[in-house]
């Protein structure tokens, strides 16, 4: 034991003591993104989709002139979530006049239709109207 500043220093604890370095450029990314705002985190996960879209599906997507806004998305992604709650394996997801069929598990949607046209749907287990 080593004694500084009238303080009884147990000289094993001493060297488990990390210091950190000013230049490490992890702790300079760790500080600026600890000053982000929960408002600022919160906006960029809602940003982020947990859905993907097949090249088949981006491909009908663009030939049927069919877009999807980002609420829209974000509605797909519940419909996902709802469908994967019930168990369900290939689901239609319904979101406005489009028809969505979609992987549950690998979320992912497979096709795209414009539901004004085509009203069959094959080769589902399920299906959300969101």
């Amino acid at each position: 034991m080593t004694i500084i500043n009238n303080n009884l220093i147990n000289p094993n604890l001493v060297n488990k003591v990390k210091k950190s370095d000013p230049n490490n450029i992890s702790n300079i990314n760790n500080k600026q993104q600890d000053n982000k705002t929960f408002k600022q985190i919160l906006q960029n996960k809602a940003e982020e989709t947990n859905v993907s879209f097949s090249k088949h599906a981006s491909m009908r997507l663009n030939s049927r002139n069919l877009q999807l806004s980002n609420s829209q998305i974000k509605r797909v992604e519940n419909g996902i979530k709802r469908a994967e709650e019930k168990g369900i394996k290939d689901s239609l997801v319904l979101v406005d006049n489009i028809a969505l069929l979609v992987n549950v598990k690998n979320k992912t949607v497979v096709t795209a239709i414009d539901n004004n046209v085509d009203k069959v749907y094959t080769n589902i287990d399920g299906a959300v109207i969101v």
